[in-house]
Parts: C-alpha cells; structure tokens; sequence
C-alpha cells in the first residue's frame, strides 16, 4: 500500500490474514481480558475463602453485580459490542459454582429499570434489598458475593468531605449533579443504601467475598478490618471483558498477580491534598511537594499507621519467598538480585520491588522511592526464577530548586544511599550493600524553568513547612487580541475548505510533500515554499473524514499534505456509536499500571495500533500519564500511578507497541493536569522541585525510552502560565534538555492564544486554529514566520512517519 493511502481515501482494508478486521477481534478480546486479570489486586484473603471450590454454591449482591462499569466516561470511554458484566462472568463457571437465582433476578431486574429510566452504568442507587430475600439466600448457601461499581470521567471531580456540595457551573456540572444525587457523602464512600446491604449480608452469611469494580482510590475502611469480610478482589474497571476476567480469579482460573499501584489510606482526609483540594476553583496549590502517596506516608511521622494497603501491596493464591538480595554498584549502575521460588501449591506470578533510601541532607528526602521492578513468569509450586534489577545511580539524585546545595541542579547529596528488594514498598528485606558519598554530586546542572510565584508554602520531610519566595505573578490572559474563552457550548469546528479551480502546470507546479519523501527536495525547502496563509491554516486541527470525531493535522492538498486522523484513548480507540464501528474496550489505565508488567501494556500497545490503523486513524491520543496526587480527580481511571516511575514504565511500553505498527501516539496531558473542576482555568501551583521530580518525570522516561511522535500539552495554568503557552515546559525542558523530536498538540479548545502556543513550541491548536490571528500577530511584529515554520516543520515530520 502506498504512504497514506488510508489518510487520503479511508478504505475498509483490514490487517488481519486475507485482509479480515482485527478491530474488537477474538484474539484482542481475548487479550483484553488477559490483561485484565493480571491486574486486578487480591486485597484480602483470610481462611483461603478463595479461590472457590468446585461445586460451591454463591449468592450474588449489590447493584454491581449487573450494574458493571468498563472503564470511565469521556475520551476514555470506547464503543463496544458488549460488556461482559460480573454475573454474566460468573454464570460461564458452571462447572465451578452455583448460583442462587432470586438476586439475580432481582439486582437485573433493578438495574434493568434504572437503565431505562436514563440512569448510566455506575450511577444507578443501591435498591433496597428485603430481609426475606437475604433469608432465602442464606437457606441455599453460607457463601456471599458484594459487587460494588463505581464510575467518574472527564471533566469532573469527586467530594472531599461527607455532605459537601461541589458547587461548579458549566463543564461537568451536570455530571457532578448526578453524582451527587446517588452518593450523599461521595462516592469515595459507600452510601448508606449500600452499607444497609452490606450489613443485611454480614448478618447472614458465614463467607463474604467482595468484588470492586471502581477506577481508583476508594474507601477500604469497611472491610479492611472487618473479620466478617474474608476475601476482596481489587477488580477495577477491566474493560470490555472485566467482569469474566473477574469471575475467573474468584474460582480459581489463574492466581491473582496485580499490586497495587497507589496507596490505599484509612480515610480519604489522609492524603495531603484533600484539605485544600476544592479550595478554589481558580488555583491549586501543590503544598505536599515531593511528598506525594508512599513518599508522604512512609516519610513523614505518624502516617505509616494511617494505612489500609501500602503501595506495591497485592496478594496471591500461592506463596513466594525471596532469597536474601545481593546489590553491587557496576560502570555507574546499581545492580539487585534476588531469587523468587513459589512455595505455594498452585502456580502464580510475584513481583518484585527495589527501592532507595537516600541521606536526607540539607534538601530533605522521601523514606523509600522506587528504583525499579520486575515481574516473574508463571512459576510452577517449587519452581524459582533470579530476578535482575539495575538502574543508574543518577537516578537517586534530587532536585535543588532554592540552592541549598546547588541551584536548579540534580543533586546526589553526600552520606549512605541503602536499598530495599521485595514485593511491596513496606515487605521488603534491606540489601547489606551501601552506597556512599563523602562529598555532594551534581550530576546535571540546568536552570531555572518553571518557578512558582505565588505558592507560599511546602511541606518537608518531617510534615513541617518552609516559606518559598513570592514573586510577582504572570496574567495568563495577557494577549494582543481581546480575550475569548470559548465555552462548551460554542466549540470552534475546523472548516471544511473550498478550493477555487486551477491548472497545474509543469513550470508553475507546487513542492508536494512526496517530493520530500524521494528526497527531491528538503523539508526545509517545502515548508519555505509555503504562503503565510498556508502554513498558518497548517498549525491548526482540521476536519474530520471517516469515523475520526477528534480531528486531524495536515491538510494542504495543493501541496500533496494528506488530512491525517486523530481518536480519542486511552481506554480504546474511541468511534462514535453512530459510525457502527465497535471497538476493543482495554482495561483502565489504573489496572495497567497493577499489572506492574509493561510486556502487558506492550501487547495491548501493538494491538490497540493495528485497531487505529485500520480503522484509518494516524494518531492515538494516548496514553494519559498524570500522577495520582488524589483521589479526588475525576480522571485517576485514565492514569496509571501516584508513582512517576511505575507509571513511565508501563506507558512507555505502550508508546513502543502502538508506534511500532507505524501509528502515532500523543502522551497527554503535559503537564498537572490533577484536577478537572475547570481545568481550563485553574492554576497548578507546584514548587520547581515537585514538578521535575513527580509531576513531568513520567513523561521525561518516556521520551528517552520511547521518543512518543507527539505529546499533548495539557488544559491548566502552571504557576500563572498556560501550559500550552509555556516556553519552559514545551521548548526549555522538553526539547532543549530532554531532546524530545515529535510534534506537540494542545488539548482541545483550551483558552490559551494560538500565536502565544506557537511562539512556546506548541505546534498545533486542536481542534481548531485561528490561522486568521496568526497572520495579524506576524504584521503586528509579535509572531516571526520562522517561528510558525518551526511549528509547520514538526508538523509535517509527524505526517512523514505515518505510513
């Protein structure tokens, strides 16, 4: 097939053998669920009520049963055939349960009408379940199954407090309205229709397993220690097979392997950020700092006991034991090894962990920080594997923002570097090797990009605070154009263009872009031989052709630039219902990421890019790779981990599976983008350090293991500059020090001004350009053309990869 014959005539071919479709194929199906069970985290186990024994008899609870959410609303979300619901999971197990009818009928029954009535998976209420039924249930059976569902997306944010009202207008508040209807304390809780449940079934049952079928944090405080609740499986939303995934861990098909991937705290007032989550709608501020999930609940004092499940933590239906670590330090690298054996009597997958400790010194350090992990394969009862781990010792350099060492330098300080080697940030064995320094290492010196100006405080290792200077702050609406904001009613749409008649003659013939790829001519050339007008229109988002709804890039057909498609993800290439295309539905990110496996995301990666291509997309608007800051942003299903590090990994094998088919991807959303209540107006306010080391450092491992051919700048303000306005961010950090060489997209219709995103190397404004104000910004001498061409460039790069 010749270069972008897809882009230019949308043709139906398919990738499978004999050009069948592979889009939502058996094999990707099937994959999908794979995925999924390595993934879902067995949080609770006691008396070994799992995995159920052949021929035992259950009976199903909660709403979740039926009511079973596959992954989170927005561009997350993904069109889809079906969805394989837990009962439905549980019911293909004949051969293993039992299962009591009567809820059964009645939770379908239920949900069924709630459905009907306009009510969508994951918010539906609880309904009242009668003593009698629970009788009855009880008389069949000493064995219960709680499902719980839960659903968020984009664009909204979840309660802080019991009772308290989230008081928004515009983007999201219908969302937050229905929320807050069916969880009167949010939905971080348990409401008190669902508690009424969960009592009436303690009350009846002697075995009581709970499946949570969420996107994120929750509260694990009503079961974590309750001795009436035997068994939890962390399910999470597991896509379009989620439910079958779950139903084959509860009997026994396969042994659960997933860790947890955030921190699983006592109450939701826990974490740092939640006090001043919903202070404002117009600011946030960072004041953690560094100190954000295990970092803060392993440092500061008087936290560790303020946790239900540590980070890393997952449990297993067979055991593991690691043999003493053995860590040496070689060419720069610090090098662990252990052996993992099963002593368990069924077979399984253990992970396992290194973490550092550095010397606290004059900057102050988290207690343990990930260095690196790995999973082994299955291993067989009595069989063993020797795991190897290494990682630079750069890597265990900090960030010094204020010069209490070095300024706007990497820092290795001086004393004794220790390492931790086992399965969860809290069970592990310390190595005997140490490492130490006499003297304070800088090992990369940069300046200072990115600084806060109006953030007062941040917190320290001790929980203490320390001032931060206060500079005067920047006005992100400053512009040369009367500010518009467009709302969400009055989204700007790409224009289709009309193009006069005109002969094409051999002595006046236009460059074409094909002309680049046999090398007749160069790229600078081409992009010189653009009209103003041209390259202009070419730094905005064009208009759609076949099932794309997210627009393309391109589009200057007199000179051979193909209109190249982009679809939502990362959950899933997303098509509109109404194009009668349905697509694989892959677990949540947040699943992914407990697979601590990136030859799982890697696999999901190549099979998500064969859809996109075939279904003659170029670009995959995925992954998303935001840190957890809290459990309060709406969007936590759809990124991976408070970890920067565990989140890089995983992403950055999905980046490698999906470009490795020749499609593009654009990890989003660079950067802080932690918060959904208007997130377009909203000002991340974060301490240098916090930045680098948590907040961007995920897509900094990105972009040196995988080089993603776009990376999409993010809705926020940062420290009173827009993202996507932000020379630092997108130019000085991006490029300059970590060599990015893709193209960078903003996200759709932010606020920012399109002359002031190129002039930051913000390449294109989606999902419209306003070609027309970057022409009157180049006469008004704010705006070079060379700046534009730069843009243009990158632009055109992209469209010479895809094939």
């Amino acid at each position: 097939m010749e270069k972008w014959v897809r882009s230019r005539f949308q043709p139906g071919i398919g990738l499978g053998e004999n050009g069948t479709r592979v889009t939502a194929s058996k094999e990707h199906i099937a994959l999908s669920k794979r995925a999924a069970k390595e993934g879902m985290v067995l949080l609770k186990n006691e008396q070994g009520v799992l995995p159920l024994e052949r021929g035992t008899r259950v009976a199903l609870f909660g709403k979740g049963t039926f009511d079973y959410v596959k992954g989170g609303g927005g561009s997350g979300d993904v069109t889809v055939s079906y969805v394989r619901n837990f009962y439905e999971g549980l019911s293909l197990q004949k051969d293993y349960v039992e299962i009591f009818d009567k809820t059964v009928e009645f939770y379908k029954k239920e949900v069924e009408r709630q459905y009907a009535g306009g009510m969508e998976p994951g918010l539906t209420t609880e309904p009242d379940l009668s003593d009698e039924l629970v009788a009855q249930a009880a008389r069949f059976t000493d064995t219960a199954i709680i499902s719980i569902s839960r659903f968020s997306g984009e664009s909204w944010d979840r309660k802080a407090y019991k009772g308290q009202h989230i008081d928004i207008q515009g983007e999201g508040e219908d969302m937050v309205q229905k929320s807050e209807k069916i969880f009167e304390d949010g939905d971080f809780y348990l409401t008190a229709a669902e508690k009424a449940m969960v009592e009436k079934v303690k009350g009846a049952f002697l075995k009581i397993i709970v499946v949570m079928n969420v996107g994120g944090m929750v509260d694990t405080e009503w079961f974590h220690g309750d001795d009436r609740i035997q068994s939890v499986l962390m399910a999470w939303q597991g896509g379009i097979e989620g439910g079958l995934a779950a139903a084959e861990l509860i009997v026994g098909k396969g042994s659960p392997s997933g860790k947890l991937s955030d921190t699983f705290a006592k109450e939701l007032s826990d974490y740092p950020s939640t006090e001043t989550f919903h202070e404002s709608q117009d600011y946030v501020d960072y004041i953690e700092d560094i100190y954000v999930g295990y970092r803060y609940f392993e440092t500061v004092p008087g936290k560790k006991e303020r946790v239900n499940y540590p980070f890393g933590f997952g449990l297993s239906y067979t055991d593991f034991a690691l043999s003493k670590p053995v860590v040496t330090v070689e060419a720069g690298c610090i090098k662990a090894c252990t052996t993992v054996c099963n002593t368990g009597v069924r077979e399984g997958r253990e992970v396992v962990q290194v973490y550092y400790s550095a010397p606290q010194g004059r900057l102050g350090k988290p207690a343990r920080v990930l260095a690196g992990y790995q999973k082994t394969r299955l291993l067989a009862p009595g069989e063993s594997q020797s795991v190897f781990i290494s990682f630079k010792v750069n890597d265990m350099a900090s960030y010094d923002d204020l010069g209490k060492v070095a300024k706007s330098a990497w820092i290795l300080e001086k004393g004794e570097y220790h390492f931790h080697v086992g399965t969860s940030v809290r069970d592990t064995v310390e190595a005997d090797y140490v490492y130490s320094l006499d003297e304070d290492t800088v090992t990369e010196q940069l300046s200072s990009k990115m600084a806060p100006s109006s953030l007062k405080k941040r917190m320290l290792a001790d929980g203490s605070f320390e001032e931060l200077p206060l500079t005067r702050p920047n006005d992100p609406d400053e512009s040369i154009f009367e500010k518009h904001k467009e709302g969400s009613a009055t989204y700007i749409i790409p224009a289709e263009k009309a193009r006069e008649p005109y002969f094409r003659r051999e002595e006046d013939q236009k460059p074409l872009l094909s002309d680049v790829c046999e090398g007749k001519i160069t790229l600078d050339a081409f992009v010189a031989a653009l009209p103003d007008k041209e390259l202009a229109e070419l730094l905005g988002g064009q208009p759609n052709l076949g099932v794309a709804n997210t627009f393309g890039f391109g589009n200057l057909g007199e000179y051979g630039v193909p209109n190249i498609m982009t679809a939502d993800g990362p959950a899933g290439l997303r098509i509109l219902a109404q194009c009668g295309v349905c697509t694989t539905a892959w677990p949540c990110a947040t699943l992914l990421a407990c697979t601590w496996d990136p030859k799982v995301t890697e696999q999901i990666g190549i099979a998500a890019g064969k859809e996109v291509k075939e279904n003659n997309i170029a670009v995959w608007l995925a992954p998303a790779v935001n840190i957890h800051r809290s459990p309060l942003c709406g969007r936590n299903f759809e990124y991976y981990s408070e970890d920067p590090l565990l989140t890089a990994k995983q992403a950055a094998a999905l980046v490698k599976g999906v470009q490795s088919g020749r499609i593009g991807t654009s990890v989003k959303h660079f950067a802080l983008n932690n918060k959904e209540t208007n997130r377009k107006d909203s000002d991340s306010r974060a301490s240098e350090r916090a930045i680098r080391e948590i907040y961007i450092k995920a897509f900094e491992i990105i972009v040196k293991e995988a080089q993603p051919w776009t990376i999409m700048s993010s809705y926020n303000i940062i420290n009173g500059h827009r993202a996507s306005e932000n020379k630092d961010l997108l130019t000085g950090i991006l490029r300059d020090e970590w060599g990015f060489e893709g193209m960078v997209t903003t996200d759709w219709w932010t606020y920012a001004e399109h002359y002031k995103e190129v002039k930051a190397g913000n390449d294109v404004k989606m999902a419209c350009g306003y070609p027309e104000k970057l022409l009157e910004a180049k006469e008004k001498g704010v705006l070079s053309r060379e700046e534009m061409e730069i843009c243009g460039k990158r632009i055109l790069e992209l469209i010479l990869k895809v094939d």
